[in-house]
């Protein structure tokens, strides 16, 4: 064999030129070996199988658990909606229950005036419409004599009845003209006899101005009565 002849000194490093020559060299080589590995009669066979195809695995459970997840989201909305129905419902209920129980006041506050008015209409009435008593001898006491009570005059209806029947008979048309008093151009007149001077000094206020007016002759009698003998009770004759 032969021994490397060239001096070290002068050996020249490769550069990059060189390299890649080299790395295309290495590369023909093997393709020549792969060459030389195919069969001598240069023919290849291939195959119109289709690769086999793999199988591909679906899972249901994720479709269910959408599903499921929708079902649900639908489930809490629909419970909503019912809440919130539910909610109105009540709210339009107790608004509608509200109104009633104001109308019912209303109508009851109405009814109760109307009947106080009522009421105060038929006292109105009452008073307006004054007692009725018999035009005869024992209406015109007993009218003279609540006449008298609201004055303050006292008589009773035996005193009074009793006095009357022995001045006129129970006449209030009747008149004296034969004492002292008819003597003296003053006769007296009426239920109790009497005198126009004593008639118009114990007139009492609301009866009539009229001597012979019964009621008003008993009232008058009666006040001068109670002012000279205490009442008409207490007259047993001529006074």
């Amino acid at each position: 064999m032969l021994k490397n002849i060239l001096p070290r000194g002068r050996s020249r490093s490769l550069n990059r030129t060189h390299k890649i020559a080299i790395a295309g060299v290495g590369t023909l080589g093997a393709a020549a070996v792969a060459f030389t590995a195919v069969p001598a009669s240069g023919q290849t066979t291939t195959t119109s199988e289709a690769a086999p195809t793999a199988k591909v695995a679906y899972s249901t459970k994720q479709i269910q658990d959408v599903h499921a997840g929708v079902t649900g989201q639908l489930a809490g909305a629909s419970q909503k909606a019912a809440a919130i129905e539910a909610k109105q419902e009540a709210a339009a209920k107790k608004a509608t229950a509200a109104k009633k129980a104001a109308a019912e006041k209303a109508a009851a506050k109405r009814a109760a005036k109307e009947t106080t008015s009522r009421s105060a209409k038929r006292t109105e009435v009452k008073k307006a419409a004054p007692k009725s008593y018999p035009d005869n001898l024992d209406g015109w006491i007993r009218e003279a004599r609540a006449i008298m009570k609201k004055h303050g005059i006292p008589g009773t209806y035996e005193g009074i009845h009793r006095n009357i029947m022995r001045e006129s008979s129970g006449n209030p048309k009747a008149i004296n003209d034969w004492d002292i008093n008819a003597i003296n151009g003053i006769p007296s007149k009426g239920l109790l006899q009497v005198i126009p001077p004593t008639f118009k000094a114990y007139h009492v206020p609301g009866t009539s101005k009229n001597i012979y007016d019964p009621v008003a002759n008993i009232v008058a009698a009666c006040n001068y009565a109670a002012d000279k003998y205490g009442t008409m009770d207490n007259v047993d004759s001529a006074y």
